[in-house]
């Protein structure tokens, strides 16, 4: 039911509905809408139809047996594709949103089940969230509403603890739902709680929730236990919200973590070294601003249209690729043999993140000598390592992967044996 209420609240807010709107159409009520976008009430045959006629859209196929995907392939791509804005970015972005007393407007959000379940988590304990094409527009409440938070929408997403960054700077004691999320393996929240302890905040893990409790003081120069992308993220948070100077080291530089950044300068906050491991962070108490910001593009989203092109042997443009992100892959392929032409950099609508467009030539790919393994950015990005398992397919000679960030994601490779690989664990 969560992916129907999902896909109704999608086509909706596309056609510029309200769940009002909607309710008046198909005469029902407007809690009846939000219980059904939520995946919290069962849908009738009968109302699938109705909501479907309201929206002129076919909203599910129903058919007997199991529906499976038939893909035709053998055939050749053409033509040119955008790269997406990202889903990592974007999580970053809409949890930092929490620091801002003011409203917050970030343009080209991504439509995505993540983004999905972290506004409802938002709108849950108080926050307006309002979708218009893919901009979203977020005023915070008075006073945030922990109480009534959606513990099930919070327990499916890891990012749920990307919450106590910002939220530390408005509540003294707060409780979140233990985060789930994807099952790739085992991944500990330690690493946030060692870093926002600096800044005096305590968080005992019980069995389904986080306990937060804040003495607020200044955090000074603090070393990250893990390297980690969303630990950074959390640190920026908690560093964003004093108004004395925090050295963060041990950051990364990655791509969502830069974006987080130039979003918090945006809101006064004053930050040196971004795009190096080093951060020194100058505050602001009580942030509170107007603010609009534009959403960069996802380098794990050009990297699959890169695999795709070269699975299949073709000549494809990709434009507004981040290349800052791509360059260790990029590099990595062109040892492999493959041949493609870059444009001349450009600026991404953020005023940031530098962009080339990518046309992509057909290629004979040789196996690399040494392992392909992912690492904290500028290493090869943990996202794009799972390409390289499809490209190495059409790599004459054995390729040796190494994927030690994600113990359990390895065992997918072995699907492409049924596609005609040899996979060896």
């Amino acid at each position: 039911m969560q992916h129907i209420g999902t896909r109704i609240a999608d086509v909706r807010e596309t056609l510029g509905l309200t769940q009002t709107d909607l309710a008046k159409k198909i005469k029902t009520t407007q809690s009846a809408i939000a219980r059904i976008e939520a995946g919290r009430q069962n849908v009738s045959a009968d109302m699938l139809k109705r909501i479907s006629k309201a929206l002129g859209k076919n909203l599910i196929t129903l058919s007997p047996g199991t529906v499976n995907v038939r893909i035709g392939g053998g055939k050749k791509l053409t033509g040119t594709i955008e790269t997406n804005t990202s889903k990592n970015g974007a999580v970053g972005l809409l949890c930092a949103s929490l620091l801002n007393k003011g409203t917050t407007t970030l343009h080209r959000m991504p439509r995505i089940e993540e983004v999905h379940r972290i506004i409802e988590v938002l709108e849950s304990i108080g926050v307006k969230v309002e979708w218009k094409g893919t901009t979203v527009t977020i005023t915070p409440p008075k006073k945030f509403e922990l109480q009534k938070i959606d513990k099930v929408a919070a327990m499916r997403t890891r990012s749920i603890v990307m919450f106590i960054g910002p939220l530390m700077h408005h509540l003294k004691s707060f409780s979140l739902p233990q985060s789930g999320g994807c099952k790739l393996g085992s991944r500990t929240v330690k690493p946030h709680f060692f870093a926002l302890e600096h800044f005096g905040v305590d968080i005992k893990a019980t069995e389904d929730s986080f306990v937060v409790k804040t003495v607020p003081r200044p955090a000074g120069e603090i070393i990250l236990y893990e390297s980690g992308d969303t630990v950074t993220e959390n640190a920026l948070f908690a560093a964003a919200g004093r108004p004395e100077t925090t050295i963060i080291k041990y950051a990364t530089a990655n791509y969502m973590v830069q974006e987080v950044c130039n979003f918090l300068c945006q809101l006064g906050v004053k930050i040196e070294g971004y795009g190096t491991t080093t951060l020194k962070v100058t505050g602001v108490k009580d942030i509170d601003q107007d603010v609009e910001y534009t959403l960069s593009e996802d380098p794990t989203d050009s990297m699959f249209f890169l695999a795709a092109a070269i699975v299949t042997n073709s000549s494809i443009t990709i434009t507004r690729c981040p290349i800052e992100f791509l360059e260790l892959e990029l590099l990595k392929l062109e040892k492999m043999g493959f041949k493609c032409k870059k444009s001349k950099p450009y600026l991404s609508h953020n005023g940031a993140t530098k962009l080339v467009d990518i046309t992509t030539k057909p290629s004979k790919l040789v196996a690399l000598h040494e392992k392909i393994h992912p690492a904290v950015y500028p290493g090869l990005n943990m996202d794009n390592l799972p390409f390289f398992a499809v490209i190495a397919t059409q790599a004459a000679g054995q390729t040796l992967i190494h994927d030690w960030v994600y113990e359990k994601r390895a065992i997918y490779f072995t699907e492409l044996d049924k596609l005609g690989a040899d996979t060896v664990l």
